[in-house]
């Protein structure tokens, strides 16, 4: 057993070349590529935003994983998954689809730049929907990987709601943590909308009544094996919580390996301290 390929399953906001070039998408591009040569198996997710060209970047439905209906807040609203190649890479990148949240054409604020009211629903509906696709393809992660905000109500449920599937039995969670955090309040009903299976009110309580990002990016480090720093913007209080109140191990920014590359090196070591 001690020579069975690892896998890392990779939960993010953004990857080139789908959306505009970031730190998050360049890490979300280069970094399951870096690992995928390291001799572990990796699967991308993203959310499929309207602002991404289906045809330039060839993207189509799997109809095998599709068809699946996620509830929140008694609304069923149907799980489309897309797939799309970035064949210099040997890459597959899975995009979770739904008419009513992700078709608009902006990413999280309308053309005024305003944060959209329903943004936690949304990033309910991407865990549910990363953590129902990846149980219905039967691929069993040892590490998920979290970069971006949209993907911080993960952690919550693979330690929750989905902490007896033997798909995810044995999964870490590793949380990457940028300097994107929103400032803005979700809506005053995330507490709520967010309760799912086993998941209660007090596994919650810290999102309060006033939900911003720096209470949901809380949330996610509180079920987290362990954190990354993925730029030097990271709020220094979610620092001090992962590092000092939750005692998680925690991998310091390092600009110059970004810059060269040799943070993939660096994450995967990171990995391999929670692989047995």
């Amino acid at each position: 057993m001690a020579d069975t390929v690892k896998r890392v399953l990779f939960v993010n906001s953004e990857i080139e070349p789908y959306l505009p070039e970031s730190r998050i998408a360049r890490i979300g591009r280069y970094l399951p590529q870096g690992i995928q040569e390291r001799r572990k198996e990796v699967r991308p997710f993203m959310p499929r935003y309207g602002c991404i060209n289906e045809r330039k970047h060839q993207l189509h439905e799997v109809i095998r994983l599709s068809g699946m209906n996620i509830i929140i807040d008694d609304v069923d609203r149907p799980l489309v998954i897309r797939v799309a190649s970035i064949a210099a890479a040997r890459l597959q990148v899975y995009f979770i689809d739904n008419e009513d949240y992700f078709r608009r054409k902006q990413t999280f604020a309308d053309a005024s730049g305003k944060f959209f009211e329903d943004n936690g629903e949304r990033a309910i509906f991407f865990a549910r929907g990363v953590l129902e696709t990846v149980k219905k393809q039967r691929w069993a992660p040892d590490i998920i990987h979290c970069h971006g905000w949209i993907s911080h109500v993960l952690p919550l449920y693979l330690k929750k709601a989905y902490k007896d599937d033997p798909i995810f039995s044995q999964s870490k969670v590793v949380l990457s943590l940028y300097g994107d955090t929103p400032k803005e309040h979700f809506s005053p009903e995330l507490a709520r909308s967010i309760l799912f299976g086993t998941v209660t009110p007090k596994d919650v309580a810290i999102l309060g009544d006033k939900p911003d990002g720096t209470a949901l990016a809380k949330l996610a480090e509180r079920y987290s094996d362990g954190i990354i720093l993925g730029d030097g913007e990271v709020d220094p209080e979610l620092v001090r919580y992962g590092e000092q109140e939750l005692g998680l191990p925690v991998l310091p920014f390092n600009e110059i390996a970004q810059e060269n590359g040799r943070y993939i090196d660096e994450y995967n070591e990171f990995y391999d301290q929670f692989l047995g």
